[in-house]
C-alpha cells in the first residue's frame, strides 16, 4: 500500500484595507498563489482576526479610517507574530516620516497601492520568502 502524505497547510495572510475593491483583488491574487487571506476593513475586525488566527504574512493599509492609523496596527501584528512578514500599502510614495514609521513599527516593506494586485502580491511574496530565508512552509522539503 502506497503511503500518501497529507498536503501542507496553506499559508495564511491578513489583509487590512478600507477599500473593498483592493481587499478583493489582493485576496484573489493571494489565493492564486496558494495563500489563504483573511480580510478586514477596520481595526476591530483586524484585531479579532489576530486573536483567532496565526499569520505568516500581513498587508496593512497606512490609513484605515484616518491617515496614518494603519501603522500602529502593523506594529501590533509585528509584536504578536514576530516571524511574520508585515508590510504596508501606501497611497503615496514613502517619505521620511513613512520610513521612520516603518522602522518604529517593525514593518519590513512599503508598497505602492497603485500597483496591480497580481504584481503587488508577487513582489510581496518574493520579498517575504527571501526575508524568511526561503523557509516558508510551501518551500520546505518534507
Amino acid at each position: 500500500m502506497k503511503k500518501t502524505s497529507a498536503p501542507l497547510p496553506r499559508r495564511l495572510a491578513l489583509v487590512v484595507h478600507p477599500d473593498l475593491a483592493v481587499l478583493s483583488s489582493v485576496q484573489s491574487a493571494l489565493g492564486n498563489r496558494g495563500i489563504n487571506a483573511i480580510v478586514a476593513r477596520d481595526l476591530p475586525t483586524a484585531l479579532l482576526a489576530i486573536n483567532q488566527h496565526y499569520f505568516e504574512l500581513a498587508v496593512v493599509a497606512t490609513h484605515l479610517q484616518e491617515n496614518g492609523d494603519g501603522w500602529p496596527l502593523a506594529g501590533v501584528i509585528h509584536l504578536v507574530f514576530p516571524k511574520a512578514f508585515v508590510c504596508v500599502l501606501s497611497p503615496n510614495e514613502p517619505d521620511v516620516l513613512s520610513l521612520q514609521s516603518a522602522i518604529n513599527y517593525g514593518v519590513r516593506e512599503i508598497y505602492s497601492q497603485s500597483s496591480a494586485a497580481p504584481e503587488l502580491v508577487d513582489a510581496i511574496i518574493t520579498r517575504a520568502d527571501s526575508a524568511m530565508g526561503g523557509t516558508s512552509r510551501t518551500s520546505r522539503v518534507q
